[in-house]
């Protein structure tokens, strides 16, 4: 029978992510996590087949982080559900600096590219802009990119502003965006007209 793990994989995942929590990324090495568990580094390459196994762990620890803060500040009825999840993002960017560059701030090469945006999300676009289709999407992009741009100043602290100043150019970039493309589609919709004559 053989001897029963010095530390289960969950262990050795939550004292590598308290580690990447702290020190940042960099910080995932064999060597540092043993020193977390006061151990040889043989418990983690018993439990993970490689560090790689063990980042893609901590990785979904720091996801599940993420999620139950992002709920946490929807629940809070601060802003509408929408600018809610935008306000989550750069938030959670501030607050947990290392976890928000350790998800979205990474060397993604080689990962598989996941969707954009998920269907609740683009409901959610639907919903507030009436927008649908590829300008429900252009929309969601368009605003996220704003949004990652002031999360990542807050990530590496290049700018630190306040929650009030973010949530007024937030308003400020969603009425521009939906302004435009409602112009756009109009245009496009009188050029189509036009087309047909």
């Amino acid at each position: 029978m053989p001897p029963k793990p010095k530390f289960t994989k969950e262990e050795i995942s939550r004292a590598a992510l308290e580690l990447v929590r702290e020190k940042g990324e960099e910080s995932l090495t064999s060597r540092d996590v043993a020193a977390v568990l006061g151990s040889s580094a043989r418990p983690i390459f018993t439990a993970f087949e490689s560090m790689a196994a063990l980042k893609e762990s901590v990785i979904k620890m720091a996801e599940q982080i993420y999620n139950d803060f992002q709920q946490t500040v929807v629940d809070e009825n601060k802003y509408p559900p929408y600018k809610s999840i935008g306000m989550a993002y750069i938030r959670f960017a501030k607050e947990e600096k290392n976890l928000f560059r350790l998800l979205y701030m990474r060397d993604r090469t080689g990962e598989p590219i996941p969707p954009n945006f998920d269907e609740t999300i683009l409901e959610q676009v639907k919903e507030n802009t009436g927008f649908e289709g590829y300008l429900a999407t252009l929309f969601q992009t368009e605003i996220w990119m704003f949004i990652h741009g002031i999360a990542s100043m807050q990530a590496t602290t290049y700018m630190d502003f306040s929650e009030e100043f973010i949530s007024s150019i937030l308003t400020d970039a969603y009425q521009g965006l939906k302004r435009r493309q409602k112009e756009n589609a109009l245009k496009n919709s009188h050029a189509d007209k036009g087309d047909k004559k």
